[in-house]
């Protein structure tokens, strides 16, 4: 069952430690087959170098294991109301990796200070509220997944053109149109965390780029009339 998305996932997943984006099992990627509403994501604890393909677990959109003999990560939840709530995103990566987690820990958006956070990130990167005790004692995961849905929703952020998000106090979540542009957005929102407390350190009263440079940068690489790379 879905042996080419469980080999997407898996190979996915296991670009996270080639690109120093986890620790030990701190992070996970998953992939969606929308024809079948089927997810297929990484089992929970399992270090990345023992990862084979009859790991990935299956489940529906409900939360329901389909076909695998693990446990789903335990994010799983989050995952999956982020699928639920954004159709056109086709794959989901959380990571603890330090640069964007020192952000959240902090509580704070990355703003878009350069060309390298236009080219992939429309505006500022935001962190959501912190949860309650109540949300977390309730629903943790799910709740986490909540919480990311209201930032874009109240913020009136369009998930296509922020691939992102800090949770506050906890880490990044990306996606993309799968799970390889998932990570590959991961990355970069690591690369561009590290460049902005750079930044601040060498400038505190840096401001954002101006409105029109981030549009350049942004719509060359995703407008309608984008000419950035090979047709």
């Amino acid at each position: 069952m879905l042996e080419k998305l469980k080999k997407d996932v898996l190979e996915a997943n296991l670009q996270l430690p080639k690109h120093e984006l986890v620790t030990f099992t701190w992070g996970n990627v998953s992939g969606i087959d929308r024809d079948q509403g089927l997810v297929v994501i990484k089992p929970s604890g399992v270090p990345y170098e023992e990862l084979t393909l009859e790991d990935m677990v299956v489940v529906d959109l409900e939360g329901n294991i389909i076909e695998g003999t693990k446990r789903p990560s335990s994010d799983t939840p989050t995952h999956l109301s982020l699928y639920r709530s954004f159709q056109h995103v086709g794959g989901i990566v959380h990571t603890h990796s330090p640069w964007a987690t020192a952000w959240a820990q902090a509580g704070r958006s990355i703003p878009a200070l350069g060309t390298t956070h236009a080219d992939y990130y429309y505006g500022e990167i935001p962190c959501t509220r912190t949860l309650t005790k109540d949300e977390i004692t309730r629903a943790y995961e799910l709740e986490t997944g909540n919480v990311i849905i209201e930032t874009f929703e109240t913020g009136g952020i369009d998930p296509l053109a922020m691939p992102g998000v800090l949770v506050s106090n906890h880490a990044p979540f990306c996606w993309g149109k799968d799970a390889n542009q998932a990570v590959h957005n991961a990355v970069v929102l690591e690369e561009v965390a590290k460049m902005a407390l750079h930044t601040f350190q060498l400038n505190s009263q840096i401001e954002p780029i101006d409105q029109f440079l981030l549009d350049k940068h942004y719509l060359r690489k995703h407008g309608v009339n984008a000419y950035y790379g090979q047709k």
